[in-house]
């Protein structure tokens, strides 16, 4: 592999992250520029002038490595390289020169948790002896039983089933998502030195910053001998057992790696950020989120928060309080590509089981669209308004619901298979974005067609069909970013009296930030109105499910 001379890139603010708007993209679902039906990297870059319009802060790049695509490209057979899909190292090279030509920083994914079973270091390992140098990169054990014919532990993958799978040896080794995704062994020096050179590789190519895949999830309890969880598997947030003492989630170990990586990233001028991807306890978030680690981490609370103003206020309190302990800026997201998409998230019933929901492909219970797309624009006004990162996810912009309905067929994602059809997975959030209004062409999404199935719905909810249209989502999102970069301020809040189903905040520029969440009109404050995520209100009301902006009185 050719090293690279680092990219020319002038100094610039090492604080850009804190109150930053990040972008989202899944490559291989934004943009096809050869026609294969998969999103690649010269398809990103023609398409760099969008998030440029929308006045975004930086691009994050989900996983765009050599993979067999058994986890949508998180199963990485090589971390410093592109898959051949969806383009080169040169293309690389020329998507970030023209991102950092248009102002716009760039993030990718690094994955050191695992790697794909196709990884040069996993081919060896199989071909190598139990005890051997090539198998302590990875995690394997010898099985229980008078034969082996057990596995290790009762531990379970994320997507279902036992998290060990045997190889013809006998021997069994730890996999925590798919087979095909075997664990990495981070007590070996040889896999702590590799990721240190990825960071370096990737930051020399001027890579702003990583967001870092299940960053809680590295450090493991691997003494003999390995300890049984019992039925009550740890699943994320809900951990009843002591803190840090989890036999691999969240351990107080995984910190000194992060460290570690934090002396890397501080080598470069400006220092290279990162995010943590953290299913951690809020108390225990802070410890990703410190300065001499990663510096930022993922707020799930949030997202999982439904349509209450008063969890709403909680979860952001605590947020901001978790933040300021780390010395670090809070996060903000609504969707991503884990997740169903906020639209159609808040257009079902409270407490609507999402899961239930995907296998009805979308009828059970039934979505109202409109009330769904009404306070999704509510939320987004909201969550641009709070002090912080705002992390957007591609198509949300255009207001895209997500795709319920795809036939069983065409799914992908390896949670179908793995919980028996038990859960349909996360394709839906994933599906192409639409760029035009021509469903001959994929909605403008490339040439030969796409490799998940877009909707009818897709044609008015096109760039092409939103552009310059006066109230649509596209343009809501284009006005409220640029207005943000004006009235933001410093990082702080301050609450207001309001109803109980109102939130009600200003910030230190004397932007205020109203929404109702309440089923009737509520008095609007005093002030100059900015923005409304729907109509004008009137009468000096504000409507149910809406957010408006204001500058105070005399500001």
């Amino acid at each position: 592999m050719t090293e690279r001379t680092p990219l020319d890139m002038s100094p610039q603010d090492p604080d850009w992250w804190r109150q930053a708007v990040i972008y989202q993209v899944y490559p291989r679902s934004y943009a096809d520029a050869d026609g294969d039906g998969i999103g690649d990297l010269p398809g990103l870059t023609r398409r760099l002038d969008h998030l440029a319009a929308l006045g975004v802060d930086a691009v994050w790049l989900s996983p765009f490595y050599p993979s067999e695509l058994k986890d949508g490209g998180y199963d990485v057979a090589d971390f410093r390289d592109v898959d051949p899909r969806l383009g080169t190292l040169d293309d690389f090279d020329a998507m970030v020169a023209e991102a950092h030509g248009l102002g716009i920083k760039v993030i990718v994914d690094i994955v050191p948790n695992h790697s794909s079973d196709q990884h040069v270091w996993f081919q060896e390992a199989l071909k190598s002896p139990p005890g051997s140098a090539a198998r302590d990169r990875y995690v394997f054990r010898d099985g229980r039983g008078e034969h082996g014919e057990l596995p290790p532990t009762d531990w379970e993958a994320n997507f279902g089933g036992n998290a060990w799978r045997r190889v013809p040896d006998g021997q069994w080794y730890l996999h925590l998502f798919t087979p095909e995704q075997p664990d990495f062994n981070w007590d070996n020096e040889e896999v702590r030195a590799d990721f240190r050179t990825t960071l370096r590789f990737w930051s020399d190519r001027g890579v702003d910053g990583f967001r870092v895949d299940v960053a809680h999830g590295l450090a493991k309890d691997l003494a003999e001998p390995l300890r049984d969880l019992g039925p009550a598997q740890y699943r994320g947030l809900h951990d009843d057992l002591p803190d840090g003492t989890h036999p691999f989630y969240d351990r107080d170990a995984v910190h000194e790696i992060f460290r570690d990586w934090r002396t890397v990233l501080d080598a470069y001028d400006p220092p290279r950020i990162a995010v943590a991807e953290a299913w951690v306890k809020n108390s225990r978030r802070v410890l990703y989120a410190k300065p001499d680690e990663l510096g930022q981490a993922f707020n799930f609370e949030y997202l999982e928060t439904g349509w209450s103003a008063p969890r709403l206020r909680e979860v952001i309190g605590a947020s901001l309080e978790t933040a300021r302990a780390a010395g670090a800026s809070a996060t903000w997201v609504l969707s991503n590509h884990d997740v169903v998409r906020h639209t159609s998230r808040l257009a079902l019933p409270e407490g609507a089981d999402l899961q239930a929901w995907l296998l009805s492909d979308g009828t059970e219970p039934a979505v109202d669209a409109a009330l769904g797309l009404r306070r999704a624009r509510a939320a987004t006004l909201l969550m641009l308004a709070l002090p912080g990162s705002s992390y957007l996810y591609q198509g949300e912009e255009l207001g895209l619901p997500e795709v319920a309905d795809l036939a069983r067929a065409d799914l992908q994602d390896p949670v179908w298979e793995q919980t028996g059809h038990g859960r349909k997975g996360r394709d839906g959030c994933r599906v192409p974005l639409p760029w035009t209004s021509d469903a001959a062409g994929s909605y403008g999404f490339g040439p030969g067609g796409s490799w998940l199935p877009q909707p009818p719905v897709f044609a008015e909810l096109s760039v092409e069909a939103q552009d310059g249209v006066a109230g649509s989502t596209l343009e809501l999102y284009r006005e409220a970013l640029k207005l943000r970069r004006k009235v933001q301020g410093d990082e702080s809040l301050t609450w207001f009296s309001s109803p109980d189903d109102v939130l009600h905040f200003g910030r230190s520029s004397g932007w205020q930030c109203v929404t109702n969440l309440s089923s009737a009109p509520v008095p609007l404050p005093e002030g100059e109105l900015l923005l409304s995520s729907g109509e004008s209100p009137a009468d000096g009301e504000l409507p149910p499910d809406a957010t408006v902006w204001l500058r105070a009185p005399g500001v």
